[in-house]
């Protein structure tokens, strides 16, 4: 019970109930109290982005150049593949499904983050970023490869500094002040009328895109089982340990000792797993990107924004490229996400609120397929790779 009540998952859904309570009972004094830290906090936050992908993507670039050769060019391979695939099928499902689904809110165009002038901050202050989120990507990008053919580098323990300083930011300021960022917004929701809105299109897209996580982790399986010539449900079958203890960690890397030992109980060897299972635990996000891909193209339907594949085809790969240096921490993936939500599908202020609100309210499941799935990686290394 300690560890359900210190969850964010848990205080995110409070923060939900608590901002609507707010919203429709709390006079407008009070509420403009949120909105005046929801724009303080908003400031930080865009302050902060560009830092945060700098600081988790230069490392875990640099770390990806080094190792062990053939099987980490397998496993790197194998993982950003189906991640990739999880991107793009997500959005040809959702694409497909969600317009009709979400068809009663299309008729009132702008409903989630119309500007209202009904609750203004009392005030707010500018914190200009010091660089621009696109101007971060390309600079990580650089140091990161650069980084990965050196040896003995005298920035290399600058950047792994830098990474330490930003994951305490995030762990011990950002996360922790989440939950009263989400009361903020749907307390302001609330108090302007569209807060049931939200919560109907929240209850419509949660089940497709759990069903499209069931479907992920059979055809991985599928994939794994036919090479490996082995029963696919049966295989998966003992993953399910690994599956539920991440349903309660939130964490791939808190999960790695279960599955680690789920993945030789599949015949992988020793020497794969040993290797393959705290790798994907970083760079296979599978369910992460399913998720951040589809909230996006739910809000993005609902905003009257355009959803072409033009606009997902860049996105979804540069995703799944940042979401590597996601820590392990609950709400990891979203936060290294935010920057390109906002630089690349045109994502504002309240649109971020949400999207970590659903993002977080599913943190467990995403996790879940995500180390599920990396059993199926493994099995598929040990065959290709593993026998030399």
């Amino acid at each position: 019970m300690t560890r359900l009540f210190s969850s964010l998952l848990f205080k995110v859904l409070v923060a939900i109930i608590l901002g609507i309570v707010f919203g429709t009972y709390l006079p407008e004094s009070i509420n403009r109290v949120f909105a005046t830290f929801n724009a303080l906090f908003g400031q930080f936050l865009g302050f902060a982005i560009p830092l945060i992908i700098l600081g988790l993507i230069m490392p875990a670039i640099a770390d990806l150049g080094r190792g062990a050769g053939k099987m980490l060019l397998f496993t790197t391979g194998i993982a950003y593949g189906f991640t990739l695939f999880s991107g793009f099928s997500t959005y040809g499902i959702a694409s497909a499904v969600f317009p009709p689904l979400l068809e009663s809110h299309l008729n009132t165009p702008e409903v989630i983050t119309e500007p209202t002038a009904d609750l203004a901050s009392y005030f707010s202050i500018k914190i200009p970023p010091v660089i621009d989120v696109m101007s971060a990507l390309v600079l990580a990008f650089i140091i990161g490869l650069g980084l990965s053919f050196q040896q003995g580098s005298k920035l290399k323990p600058v950047v792994v500094d830098f990474q330490t300083i930003i994951m305490r930011l995030i762990e011990r300021v950002i996360v922790p002040l989440l939950p009263l960022f989400i009361l903020g917004i749907f307390a302001e929701m609330a108090f302007t009328g569209k807060v049931f809105g939200i919560l109907t299109v929240f209850l419509s897209i949660v089940g497709v895109i759990f069903a499209m996580h069931v479907l992920l982790l059979l055809l991985q399986y599928l994939i794994a089982g036919t090479v490996v010539r082995k029963n696919p449900l049966r295989l998966l079958g003992t993953m399910m340990p690994a599956y539920f203890t991440a349903l309660g960690t939130q964490s791939s890397a808190a999960t790695i000792p279960v599955t680690l030992a789920q993945a030789e109980k599949l015949g992988v060897s020793e020497k794969v797993a040993g290797f393959v299972i705290p790798l994907c635990a970083t760079i296979h996000l599978s369910g992460s990107i399913m998720k951040i891909t589809a909230c996006a193209l739910a809000l993005m339907i609902l905003e009257g924004m355009p959803i072409g594949l033009g606009i997902f085809g860049g996105f979804i790969p540069m995703l799944g490229i940042a979401m590597v240096a996601a820590p392990g921490v609950p709400g990891g993936a979203i936060m290294a996400a935010i920057g390109m939500l906002q630089a690349m599908l045109g994502f504002n202020e309240e649109m971020v609120g949400l999207m970590i609100a659903l993002y977080i309210a599913m943190d467990s499941f995403g996790t879940a397929c995500n180390v599920t799935g990396d059993g199926a990686i493994a099995l598929l290394v040990d065959r290709i790779a593993g026998k030399d």
